[in-house]
């Protein structure tokens, strides 16, 4: 069965994913040879889930992005190892890149997957046999990025619509061109006689777009490199998520999420769809990306790696520091706080209080997928924040006496007394 909301999610995704850098999607309406070329691609990931193959999410990690801005490369690679990742299309590439090649293929790890489970073998081999010829096979592609499956839930490797080994940059260079694509998605949009029914969906599928990216970055902190391995072979399965990569994560936030991204908030493209809006839309970015930094399961494994790691790991102290100096910016020098980042601020304490009233539900099942089955009562979680509390609080009143804007002023109090109640009712 093929749906036509395929058809739909194709032409948003090659839009938005390649329209600044890619005239043949800067429409509503692709050329037919466009479409046929989109078609393919789905339909052969689809065969090679009834060829037994499943999702391999981590196979777009081995390519890089100067691989990804290479025409050369992307020519004869596409955008990913293998078909069976959503890789989707390439939204790194750049004007200037010369990169014409945007779609995914079959690459070096499908074919690598087809010779492993359609090789033929002697009729007479026993399964031990042909273990002992199906090994050496596997373990000499070990080590190589584009013969890995990536499985583990941790793994920041391990994502659907991302692209090559580096999160933030390929992030980064994403927003540029999503940048580019809203300068121009009015006169893209426009047809005869037309409402601008497209103009939002599409508008709606830039902002989706951001927010994937502030998911594939956010995966970084707290994450767990796995690496599957057999008993013949060298090396360790679990590592943490370099410390340096970590805080690049934070940093990224702070700059693409937490600074309020002005450049969403297009009069040109907001008032032909829409009354109000743009303020919720922004707050749920912001919040989601706020609450899953602070998740639970994310937090225990801060806790954990400081204990085991020590100073190499990237702590839950420094979290709350880097979080709060991020958020909170404005405090230092008690300057006017926007209304974007005082809906933030509130939703940072907000998310603060929810861990001194309650305590998340422990689920068993989680452990089975590598999380840590935490019980936030009888963990250092809620000290840590209520020290944070406490240190809010104080910053805020500070802030509070020194600003000359009336608004700040109003919201620093607010925030102030807010936090005063959650210590005093937890304290009760």
């Amino acid at each position: 069965g093929w749906y036509h909301n395929v058809m739909s999610l194709l032409r948003n995704w090659y839009m938005v994913q390649t329209s600044a850098v890619n005239p043949a999607a800067q429409g509503v309406e692709f050329e037919d040879e466009v479409m046929g070329r989109l078609i393919r691609f789905v339909s052969a990931h689809e065969v090679g889930h009834t060829l037994g193959f499943q999702h391999n999410m981590g196979s777009s990690s081995a390519y890089t992005v100067e691989q990804l801005r290479d025409p050369e490369f992307t020519n004869t690679h596409g955008t990913a190892p293998s078909i069976m990742d959503y890789a989707r299309f390439n939204y790194v590439a750049q004007p200037g890149d010369g990169v014409t090649q945007f779609v995914g293929d079959i690459g070096e790890y499908d074919e690598w997957a087809a010779k492993w489970a359609y090789s033929w073998l002697d009729d007479e081999s026993t399964p031990e046999e042909e273990r002992d010829q199906l090994n050496p096979w596997v373990v000499e592609r070990a080590g190589n990025p584009l013969y890995w499956f990536g499985s583990g839930l941790l793994d920041p490797r391990v994502q659907t619509e991302d692209l090559t080994s580096n999160a933030m940059e390929a992030s980064n260079l994403g927003i540029e061109n999503l940048k580019r694509i809203l300068d121009n998605l009015v006169d893209w949009t426009d047809e005869y006689a037309k409402d601008y029914d497209e103009l939002e969906e599409l508008y709606g599928n830039v902002v989706g777009q951001w927010r994937r990216y502030i998911g594939h970055v956010s995966a970084q902190v707290g994450g767990a490199y796995e690496n599957l391995k057999t008993t013949d072979q060298e090396g360790v399965v679990y590592q943490p998520v370099p410390k340096w990569r970590q805080t690049g994560a934070v940093e990224w936030l702070d700059t693409q999420v937490f600074t309020t991204p002005e450049w969403l908030v297009r009069d040109d493209i907001l008032r032909r769809i829409e009354a109000v809006g743009m303020l919720d839309r922004i707050r749920g970015a912001q919040a989601s990306a706020v609450n899953n930094l602070l998740n639970v399961q994310r937090m225990a494994r801060l806790l954990e790696n400081e204990i085991v790691f020590g100073e190499d790991s990237y702590t839950l102290t420094e979290l709350f520091a880097d979080l709060r100096g991020s958020l909170f910016s404005e405090l230092a020098n008690a300057e006017a706080i926007t209304g974007y980042r005082r809906t933030l601020q509130r939703v940072y304490v907000e998310r603060l209080q929810y861990y001194m009233e309650q305590d998340p539900p422990v689920n068993p099942i989680l452990a089975q997928f590598g999380y840590a089955n935490l019980n936030v009562s009888q963990s250092d979680i809620r000290a840590y924040v209520r020290g944070e509390l406490e240190t809010l609080k104080s910053q805020a009143d500070r802030a509070a006496g020194r600003t000359r804007d009336n608004m700040t002023r109003l919201h620093l109090r607010d925030l102030s007394a807010r936090i005063a109640d959650i210590l005093d009712t937890v304290s009760d």
